[in-house]
């Protein structure tokens, strides 16, 4: 039996498998950000209130976080199909009630289990890597990661345009027919994964605390990456509200905008190339830089001027930039920490950086209600910064070795 599952691992994954998993990553998981640029339509429909809205963006990553950490270790104990269809099935339940929600509490609600069922997007990934040998291994994650990250910077331009057409229920009821259809086609077309679980349900969860505090290289990228996804969210949570009110944008001028953010996703295969090569560490403070400098931008060149506008865009990419390549690195050190933990580990990482972002676009929201642009740049330099501060307590010779 296990020659038998060798060398079908060993054998090559065909592209049109690569390509459904790279796809499918990206159309789950653009779920968490539909509502970010469509906050206002949003808030004015259902009664929120300008401090209340960031919720909807914050309760769909708590969500999500909680798919994270008690949905993903299911994948190592659950037949892989069998529990993507279970939990598409909740996403699209809930993204048709977000597009019919009478009332802010449903709406929220509905958030909530938007973000709960995206988590298939990170059952997905770790399934790719079970289907593939090593050899195979890096080229076919990074495929899929590169369609979850096209999914991650296409979501808000996307959800603007149809909001300025059809208003924004349509995003949702659009996203609801399509995971539909993907879920018919997973169900059909991927591989069966049963695994052989040695863990019982509970101790798979206790282990998550486990493997957190004997891994420091995983604590360290997680809160590497929290700082910067949190001052991400922050950004993307009210730099919809800057445009509209000091601009005077409408909602496919700020899809235009977003658009352009999308730019910024060159910056993973390029970040992932270069940590090849060894460049790994001075990657990760290079994007820290970036990070604080692009708010330090926005905080410095607040007026409503064109000049304002275009630095607005360039903040957009360079901010974006730093995240999705400081992504690529995190998950580059954590996959290679042990194969036979790999969707937990996975989860943990993932879940504390999605901890960052709800707290980032929670923040956000206080802050632009409470201290308008200027507090929020400023609470957005400080996060980037605090990663900073802690990257400088790392000691080169324990980053510099064999998971690099």
């Amino acid at each position: 039996m296990m020659d038998m599952r060798q060398q079908v691992k060993k054998a090559p994954v065909p592209t049109w498998i690569i390509f459904l998993l790279a796809s499918a990553c990206g159309l789950i998981v653009a779920n968490l950000y539909y509502a970010q640029t469509v906050i206002g339509p949003i808030s004015m429909t259902t009664g929120l209130s300008s401090a209340a809205a960031g919720l909807i963006v914050t309760l769909t990553q708590i969500g999500y976080v909680i798919g994270l950490l008690f949905i993903v270790p299911l994948s190592d104990i659950t037949e892989n199909r069998r529990l993507v269809v279970l939990f598409l099935i909740v996403l699209v339940v809930a993204l048709i009630a977000a597009a019919f929600s009478p009332t802010a509490v449903v709406f929220l609600t509905a958030s909530l289990f938007i973000g709960i069922g995206s988590v298939v997007a990170q059952i997905l990934v770790p399934y790719a890597t079970y289907l593939t040998s090593e050899e195979q291994r890096g080229r076919v994650v990074g495929n899929v990661m590169s369609g979850l990250l096209l999914g991650i910077m296409l979501a808000r331009p996307v959800a603007s345009f149809i909001t300025s057409l059809f208003g924004w229920q349509t995003v949702f009821v659009f996203s609801a027919i399509v995971i539909t259809l993907l879920m018919l086609l997973l169900s059909r077309a991927l591989p069966a994964r049963q695994p052989e679980p040695t863990l019982k349900y509970g101790q798979l969860i206790v282990s998550l605390g486990t493997l957190f505090r004997t891994m420091p290289l995983l604590r360290r990228r997680a809160f590497y990456q929290a700082s910067l996804f949190g001052a991400f969210s922050l950004f993307w949570t009210t730099v919809p509200l800057r445009l509209a009110n000091d601009f005077d944008m409408s909602q496919q001028g700020i899809a235009w905008f977003a658009l352009a953010g999308v730019g910024g996703a060159i910056a993973a295969p390029i970040a992932g190339r270069l940590a090849d090569r060894g460049l790994t560490r001075i990657l990760t403070g290079a994007a820290m830089v970036i990070a604080a400098a692009s708010f330090g931008l926005a905080y410095a060149f607040q007026s409503h001027s064109t000049l304002a506008l275009i630095l607005l865009v360039i903040v957009a990419i360079t901010l974006d930039m730093a995240v999705s390549g400081n992504l690529v690195l995190g998950q580059r050190i954590i996959y290679s920490l042990g194969s036979e933990a790999r969707g937990r580990v996975n989860g943990i990482f993932m879940s504390i950086f999605f901890v960052g972002g709800a707290i980032g676009s929670s923040l956000g929201s206080w802050s632009y209600a409470n201290g308008g642009w200027s507090l929020t740049t400023l609470i957005g330099l400080i996060m980037p910064l605090l990663a900073l501060v802690y990257y400088f307590t790392e000691k080169k010779a324990a980053v510099v070795s064999k998971h690099l």
